[in-house]
């Protein structure tokens, strides 16, 4: 990691992608990480199943978008940390000339993908550090990576909560996908206040000094497909969505995919 790098990292504060980390087993974070993690999981343990079904949920559209629709570029707004099964490692295991565009503006993020997110040598991958919240920014700097004469595959996993009005959130997604060609994909998922339990969870979450994040409905998780053909099985649960066995697992988040006509 460089000089840069590490005078913007700091460890004091938790964050997001470091907090998904630990849900997830990893390594890169840091104790307040780890506290708010484990605050999170007192009062709704499934969290850490949410984290796990987001990540299968991943693999399932990529998957999906490579190998039945032929999609050979992705651009993942908001990747967080590496870990196994990110997005260029299932596309490009499909297709090894898959080109992927990772963004997130978090230092330790940066630093773990310069490191790790390796193409394959016929594919590319890269990574920008770019605000979600810059939709023409994110959108000027993958041009520079992925042709928009093609079909893309956006990849927003996990993402939106962290903008906090709904209105807002959607303005993001259509000047995200109106950039798109024709035959490009959306590829979403989100946290959702579907139980009591996981908005105390997220309230607590909110108030511990990180990033907040904020919850969904169901019907304005669904409203960001406006205008989009959505691919079978609709807006589920993320469990439910093409997974070849049925998970029992319930969690407070829903999952689409949806086709730019």
């Amino acid at each position: 990691m460089t000089d840069d790098l590490v005078a913007k990292l700091n460890v004091d504060v938790p964050h997001s992608a470091r907090v998904w980390n630990y849900w997830l087993g990893g390594k890169d974070n840091f104790g307040p990480d780890r506290a708010v993690g484990d605050q999170v999981k007192s009062v709704f343990p499934e969290i850490v199943d949410a984290a796990r079904q987001t990540r299968a949920f991943l693999g399932r559209a990529v998957t999906f978008l490579a190998a039945e629709q032929g999609v050979r570029q992705f651009l993942d707004v908001g990747t967080g940390l590496p870990t196994a099964g990110n997005t260029h490692e299932v596309a490009q295991r499909i297709a090894p000339d898959a080109r992927v565009v990772y963004v997130d503006n978090d230092p330790l993020v940066l630093g773990h993908a310069q490191a790790l997110l390796t193409s394959t040598p016929e594919g590319v991958t890269t990574y920008l550090d770019k605000d979600l919240k810059d939709a023409p920014g994110v959108i000027a700097e993958a041009r520079r990576t992925l042709d928009f004469d093609r079909p893309i595959a956006l990849m927003l996993l996990g993402v939106l909560g962290h903008v906090e009005s709904p209105a807002e959130a959607r303005d993001i997604v259509r000047a995200l996908v109106a950039e798109l060609p024709s035959g490009s994909y959306l590829a979403m998922s989100d946290g959702t206040a579907t139980s009591e339990r996981v908005i105390e969870s997220h309230r607590q979450y909110n108030e511990s000094g990180a990033v907040p994040y904020h919850l969904r409905s169901v019907p304005d998780f669904a409203s960001f497909f406006d205008g989009l053909g959505l691919i079978e099985p609709g807006v589920v649960p993320i469990p439910d969505w093409r997974a070849t066995t049925p998970d029992k697992i319930v969690v407070d988040g829903y999952a689409a995919v949806a086709r730019k006509p």
